[in-house]
């Protein structure tokens, strides 16, 4: 059907009480109702998918898009934009709605307007909607990309008053082959929490390797275990090259960087794709590949030892989350310069990242830096999901509001984590961070700046640059750096009464994955600079 059961409800036009018109200035009404714009795909509007709809005018308005649209002149993502349409005319998108909140809306005004209200950072559209008092504003300004047709927007001191919604639904396309027990909610789309979890029931594969599998290496097995960094270990550099062929078969320019400084070496896999406005700023896109050697044996029933063969969550999960994300953004024109690393030593002492980044070539500067590294035994699981940011300064204070924001903003629509977002602040206020890496909670999703920067972030954060990243539990979790760190342990750790832990595995992926994507879609357009 060409209009998702598009609700067109003609709401009253919002108008905004006296606390927002004295700081953003008078409200006018406007004369336009929502049924003078339809919104049409080919069949269902589709959530996690870009696709083409077509929004046709039945009168003179000005329409507010605020989801990724991709420009028709430079074919970049840009984060929205405010079209004018005269009556009976109609304009054809490729847009991305949201892959986790199937309410979606447009918003329309008069023809030429410039000012819009927006939402909070911390609410959804529906939310606000319900009670618009609150919010900020954003205004148009030409596009800044060469070739670029559409608007962009930008934030703004004025809301221009009031706006007719124009609500609508979306459904998230589906895989036919797998049910709810198997995440089949988050089965497909442009990526997908599905995708990541075979990539980690593949790379810890242990069955073991025969030839007619093809391509057996050193550890006898289907998958690549014994990733330990090491002198020229062989199941190591046999990982190397398998995924060094991956990033190739993206259509990447792959490097296999090798470092050495005294006794400490490392081996980066990264995969570059030039920007073709900024090629000297580069957005990177990280995971450490190597896991924790067994280096020292100890008693106990039932995880012996140090050390893992496996590592699926430390950290086969955010090797998978950067080769699920490189393989649709190898595909996108970017502004900035996009590298996917796969790092090596971070167990050592994140002798690859910090390779990588005090090794810069002349010329180049890093935007901004995403981090991977054991994301998946978190919320929708009964464990809280860590949303980190940084560098830190100064305690309980924000200091970088910027990234702090665009977390927020990100998770709170794209998601509809809004309440769980809220839980998450007070338990962060509450305790810090240390609680949220150990107990298990219900419905929680912390976003905060951490003070403990004990992954590839940091080296970032040494430079100069802000970084944004996501992890669940760490210190809690019994299998960290142990034998048992492997895809069924994750499993059972993520079941609930609610769902399997498979599903519940694949949602937690999903929802990381996408919240790195929309990021690094945000970051491409406008870096999120350091506020320190």
């Amino acid at each position: 059907m060409g209009q998702r059961r598009l609700k067109a409800l003609t709401l009253m036009s919002i108008m905004f009480l006296a606390p927002l018109a004295g700081c953003f200035g008078e409200a006018e009404e406007v004369s336009i109702d929502a049924d003078a714009l339809s919104v049409e795909g080919t069949g269902d509007l589709l959530g996690g998918m870009w696709q083409q709809i077509t929004i046709a005018a039945k009168e003179d308005l000005a329409v507010y898009v605020p989801y990724f649209i991709q420009d028709p002149g430079s074919l970049r993502a840009q984060n929205g934009t405010v079209l004018d349409l005269n009556a009976g005319e109609s304009v054809t998108m490729n847009i991305l709605f949201p892959p986790r909140n199937d309410d979606v809306v447009f918003l329309i005004g008069d023809l030429g307007r410039t000012d819009w209200p927006i939402r909070e950072a911390n609410e959804s559209w529906m939310t606000w909607l319900d009670n618009p008092t609150d919010g900020s504003a954003v205004q148009v300004v030409p596009n800044e990309d060469d070739g670029g047709l559409w608007p962009w927007v930008v934030p703004g001191n004025s809301t221009g008053g009031s706006v007719v919604p124009v609500l609508m639904e979306t459904v998230r396309p589906a895989r036919a082959d797998l049910t709810e027990a198997d995440g089949v909610g988050a089965s497909d789309g442009w990526v997908n929490g599905r995708d990541v979890f075979e990539w980690v029931e593949f790379i810890t594969d242990d069955s073991p390797c025969t030839p007619e599998d093809g391509n057996c290496g050193p550890d006898g097995a289907v998958g690549y275990l014994d990733r330990w960094i090491g002198n020229a270990n062989p199941s190591y550099e046999h990982a190397i090259a398998y995924f060094e062929g991956v990033m190739h078969g993206y259509g990447l320019d792959v490097k296999v960087q090798r470092f050495q400084s005294n006794t400490a070496w490392a081996v980066n896999i990264c995969g570059y794709k030039e920007g073709t406005v900024y090629p000297d700023e580069w957005l990177v896109f990280g995971a450490h590949f190597d896991i924790a050697p067994p280096v020292l044996f100890t008693p106990g029933p039932d995880i012996p030892g140090y050390g893992t063969r496996h590592g699926a969550y430390d950290n086969a999960a955010g090797s998978s989350m950067v080769l699920t994300t490189a393989s649709v953004l190898a595909e996108f024109d970017a502004r900035r310069t996009m590298v996917f690393c796969l790092w090596s030593s971070e167990e050592e002492g994140l002798w690859g990242s910090r390779s990588f980044a005090n090794d810069l070539p002349a010329g180049v500067t890093i935007s901004n830096y995403l981090n991977l590294d054991m994301a998946g035994i978190n919320y929708p699981g009964d464990y809280a999901l860590s949303v980190y940011l940084g560098p830190d300064g100064s305690g309980d204070v924000i200091d970088q509001a910027g990234m702090f924001h665009l977390a927020e903003w990100i998770g709170a629509d794209a998601f509809d984590l809004a309440y769980q977002m809220e839980r998450g602040r007070a338990e962060w206020l509450a305790g810090g961070e240390s609680p949220l890496w150990e107990n298990q909670y219900e419905d929680v999703v912390a976003i905060y700046e951490s003070p403990t920067a004990r992954s590839d972030h940091q080296p970032f954060q040494d430079i100069g640059v802000a970084t944004l990243g996501w992890n669940g539990v760490v210190d809690g979790y019994p299998c960290y750096h142990r034998n048992c760190d492997q895809l069924p342990t994750m499993i059972e750790y993520m079941d609930t009464d609610e769902a399997t832990g498979v599903a519940n595995l694949v949602h937690s992926w999903d929802i990381v994955t996408w919240w790195a994507v929309y990021a690094f879609l945000h970051m491409d357009q406008t870096p999120v600079p350091n506020e320190l």
